[in-house]
């Protein structure tokens, strides 16, 4: 038998449950003994402990010196945009680098499954931003289904991944980006969509409610199409019609789909943002709990850091981006359209801005799609009102000449975020751990590299706003039990080894918003399927992930 000992570790097994020191033997990808003096306080899992004769046969395992480092299942990202970059950048170091073992695509309603061949091209534009634009010449887009684009991630990923069907992908294979409800028929094409999907191996819906086309579904919509979601066993993770001023009416809308459905429901990206929600954290979670009190299934995902980001068209109102990219363009262009959108974003408030009047001040540029443009690139770091002031132009002004320029394509960082908010909701134990990390930009948002070494680091060790064992179940074993994954999201006998090892005394996020793209500290092993992704805090190269794919008693790789 071949595999690893990891002499002496402190167990952080994933259920919350209190650390323990062990030696833990894993073989053939599984964990196949854990082995304590200290058994009577593990006795709450008492299948977990092997004794000593089990490692009779670990002769030629390396051993990793453990003392002082702790073992935990490795971290599951609840909320990635790695869609594309784990195909193109298949080592992955954003995600190795910081213990993440699985993640959960095909996030806020698009993504590049499943699609034909006159929504993937205008899906690679509107989310470019989000995941790049690779060329044709130099990639192969060589799916439309989402069994495809599983089989695809299975020629070699560096983590394994779970894929959600996003809704506004469908809703453009059934009716393009009209602005209005389905027909019968069209409602009966998306529910086929969603079903062939989670047949083929998703684990649930994404729904974008603020992005185009998702933001022109109505209640009853999504509820057909999540009552599918619930026939094969899988949940809807809905980024909801606002996070701003409608926020609170937005997630009681996703609760009532969810009641009525029968769907269980993840919120993704569970903020209250905007000075308008400031200190009314409380409020949102009373009614999560009530709902969960009625019986609802509700679990929740935040990022640990103030701003958001997004794209840069994601801020103008829904009706002018009906019809696509190339409509909206053709919209920018029009002086009396652009005048109607400046009263939708200097005074009503922009439903894609959450319902609130835009604060240039607030907009900073992380990326830019045409990175050969000189003057473009400058402006990356720079926040919308500054470029305006140097330009002797509007903020608005600004805004339409930026999104012309580089053809809907920048990102931004939003900063609108409010530390009371952010820490009440990761204490609610519904809440799961999610980067929303974007990958492409010049400067993405930090929290695509530092998520979770934050959670350790920041939250549990320095703020102790969650105790180490918490903060672990967090980002493990809750997430785990939301994907229903099979026999992960815990340290325990006959479990793949997806594992993580790190220091807790010196684990922490690197990355910042001036160099968003620096290794976490403090993470010394990674392991996924059993084979070292992160070897003595490096990336090996390999490529064991899988995409983990829905079936009925769970979620598994084939």
């Amino acid at each position: 038998m071949t595999g690893f000992v990891f002499r002496g570790a402190t167990v952080v097994d994933g259920t919350g449950a209190e650390r323990y020191r062990a030696d833990v033997t894993v073989a053939d990808g599984e964990i196949r003994a854990i082995d304590t003096a200290d058994a009577a306080k593990h006795a709450a899992h008492p299948a977990n402990i092997a004794d000593a004769a089990n490692f009779a046969n670990a002769a030629d395992a390396r051993v990793i010196d453990a003392d002082g480092l702790v073992l935990a299942p490795g971290f599951i990202d609840m909320h990635a945009h790695s869609d594309l970059r784990m195909l193109i950048d298949r080592e992955h170091p954003s995600r190795v680098t910081q213990g993440v073992t699985c993640e959960v695509l095909g996030q806020d309603g698009l993504s590049y499954a499943p699609v034909d061949d006159t929504t993937l091209p205008a899906l690679r534009r509107q989310i470019a931003g989000w995941n790049g634009d690779p060329d044709p010449e130099d990639f192969d887009w060589d799916w439309r289904s989402v069994g495809e684009y599983l089989d695809r991630l299975d020629r070699g990923i560096a983590v394994n991944a779970c894929y959600l069907v996003p809704h506004g992908s469908v809703r453009m294979m059934a009716m393009g980006w009209e602005n209005r409800a389905p027909t019968r028929a069209e409602l009966d094409r998306m529910r086929e969509l969603v079903a062939q999907g989670l047949r083929e191996g998703a684990v649930g819906l994404s729904s974008g409610l603020s992005y185009t086309p998702g933001m022109y579904a109505g209640t009853d919509e999504l509820v057909e199409l999540c009552e599918v979601v619930a026939e094969h066993g899988g949940y809807h993770s809905p980024h909801q019609r606002s996070y701003g001023a409608g926020a609170l009416d937005g997630y009681a809308e996703m609760i009532e789909i969810s009641r009525r459905s029968g769907c269980p429901l993840h919120l993704a990206h569970a903020t209250m943002n905007f000075s308008v929600n400031a200190g009314r954290a409380a409020t949102f979670l009373a009614l999560v709990d009530a709902a969960i009190v009625e019986g609802c299934d509700i679990s929740l995902d935040t990022y640990p850091y103030l701003p958001g980001s997004t794209t840069l068209a994601a801020l103008l109102p829904s009706w002018s981006a009906e019809g696509g990219p190339d409509a909206t363009l053709e919209r920018l262009a029009d002086p009396d359209v652009r005048e109607r959108i400046r009263v939708d974003v200097e005074e009503h408030g922009s439903d894609g801005n959450h319902g609130m009047v835009i604060d240039w001040r607030t907009i900073q540029i992380s990326g830019v799609r045409n990175i050969e443009d000189e003057e473009l690139n400058a402006l990356v770091g720079q926040n919308l009102a500054e470029i305006a002031a140097t330009r002797g132009v509007s903020g608005t002004e600004a805004f339409f000449d930026l999104l012309r320029s580089d053809r809907l394509g920048t990102t931004i960082l939003h900063h609108v975020g409010h530390e009371e908010n952010v820490r009440a909701i990761m204490r609610h134990p519904a809440h799961t751990a999610g980067s929303d990390g974007l990958l492409v930009g010049a400067r993405p948002h930090p929290r695509a590299w530092g998520t979770f070494p934050r959670y350790l680091g920041h939250y549990s060790r320095d703020l102790k706003v969650l105790t180490l064992e918490a903060a672990v179940e967090h980002m493990t074993g809750r997430p785990a039990r939301r994907l229903r994954l099979d026999r992960r999201g815990l340290v325990r006998v006959g479990y793949h080894a997806d594992l993580v090892l790190f220091d807790p005394e010196t684990v922490r996020d690197a990355a910042t918003f001036d160099d968003p793209r620096m290794p976490a500290i403090g993470i010394q092993e990674v392991l996924v399927n059993g084979v070292p992704v992160l070897a003595g805090g490096r990336p090996t190269g390999a490529l064991p992930g899988r995409a983990l794919r829905n079936t009925e008693k769970g979620v598994s790789a084939l």
